[in-house]
């Protein structure tokens, strides 16, 4: 989840909010309902009915939905705003919405259950003939020369000033994508657009695409820059390296070994983005070739930037057979007493009782009952 000072720096990103005011402004009119999915502090829901929609439902999953709450009362806007602290997928609403507003992306769309959420909204929230905003992202690939990037990720692992050489740390460090901000001259080549995400016919929250990205100069190939612009209606935005900053930057994903690269060369690519869980695992299968020659190949992915013990592993296999320890023996006893007829008071009493040597008093015993229950109570 993000915090506060993360929603505080999305709201001051001037393109970026301003593209969606914009958008907003061409989409509402005075009988507009407007669903504001992933409100986050509600500004999108509030400028909404600034702009004279006749009822606005603000969908939020955390708790910085309050901060929306107590804007709207005191602006006065309580009557029109309706704050809904639910994951979307689970909420139903007495009336379907003429435009729907949402802002899920992290560094790239295929970003938690961005995909899957804006999908259900739309079978299920939107009236026919409503408008999504966005209304479709571009992704975009290129290949970078990123030197310091690439030494924050294996600098540490190959040589840190105590003679000692980190490999299989290393191997998982060029796993693992990041955040980076590319400028046009880090570029070896043109970027292509590699997938187009349009939110109207969208219905898979996967990708897989194979990309051939041409050189255009020598250089040292470090990895792929991946970026996404926008497209909303009347406005949008772009995170293209050389444009102004947004707050969603590029994301990079490093190849196994730096690649020294000529005109004319070509790297073909296999990126894929799928929905493992809460979030996306990445691959991306890279190959050189220079002069009509296969030069060098990687296979790689974030699955495999997780370092797991052989505890861990274990523990994966359809044969195992599981046990809970004291913590999953705590968590099921607290489960067992939620029935709708015990107070949190009184679940945490009878804990300290079965479980007196693991808690030093009845608070820290409640803190276990206010986690449990938090997470798994209406």
């Amino acid at each position: 989840m993000y915090n506060v000072l993360a929603y505080g720096k999305m709201i001051a990103d001037g393109l970026r909010t301003d593209a969606y005011v914009t958008a907003l402004s061409n989409a509402i009119g005075p009988n507009s309902v407007v669903v504001d999915l992933g409100s986050g502090p509600g500004l999108f829901a509030l400028i909404a009915c600034r702009l004279g929609a006749r009822r606005v439902f603000a969908i939020e999953s955390d708790n910085i939905i309050q901060a929306g709450r107590d804007a709207a009362r005191e602006l006065g806007l309580s009557d029109r705003i309706e704050f809904i602290q639910n994951v979307s997928t689970k909420v139903t609403l007495p009336e379907q919405a003429n435009v729907i507003v949402s802002d899920l992306h992290g560094v790239l769309p295929f970003f938690k259950h961005h995909i899957p959420s804006i999908i259900d909204a739309r079978s299920r929230l939107l009236a026919p003939g409503g408008v999504l905003i966005p209304s479709c992202d571009r992704l975009w690939a290129a290949v970078v020369e990123a030197p310091e990037q690439y030494s924050n990720l294996v600098g540490p692992w190959e040589g840190n000033g105590n003679g000692v050489v980190l490999s299989s740390a290393r191997n998982l460090a060029v796993n693992i994508g990041g955040k980076i901000r590319v400028a046009p001259e880090d570029l070896l080549g043109k970027p292509i657009c590699w997938h187009e995400l349009d939110f109207h016919q969208v219905e898979e929250a996967n990708v897989c695409e194979k990309i051939s990205l041409s050189v255009d100069r020598k250089g040292t190939a470090h990895g792929l820059a991946v970026w996404f612009d926008a497209e909303m209606l009347g406005a949008g935005f772009y995170n293209t390296p050389g444009s102004t900053e947004l707050i969603y930057g590029n994301a990079f994903f490093p190849f196994q070994q730096p690649l020294g690269v000529l005109p004319e060369d070509r790297l073909d690519v296999r990126l894929e983005a799928r929905l493992i869980g809460d979030d996306y695992t990445w691959r991306w299968d890279t190959t050189l070739w220079s002069q009509g020659n296969e030069k060098c190949s990687f296979r790689q992915s974030t699955l495999f930037g997780a370092p797991l013990s052989a505890s861990q592993l274990r523990k994966r296999a359809g044969s195992y057979v599981p046990e809970p320890n004291e913590e999953g023996a705590i968590a099921r006893f607290v489960l067992s007493q939620l029935d709708g007829k015990n107070s949190n008071e009184q679940i945490a009493a009878q804990l300290l009782k079965h479980f007196p040597h693991r808690f030093r008093d009845h608070y820290d015993a409640l803190d276990i009952v206010f986690e449990v229950s938090d997470k798994y109570c209406v």
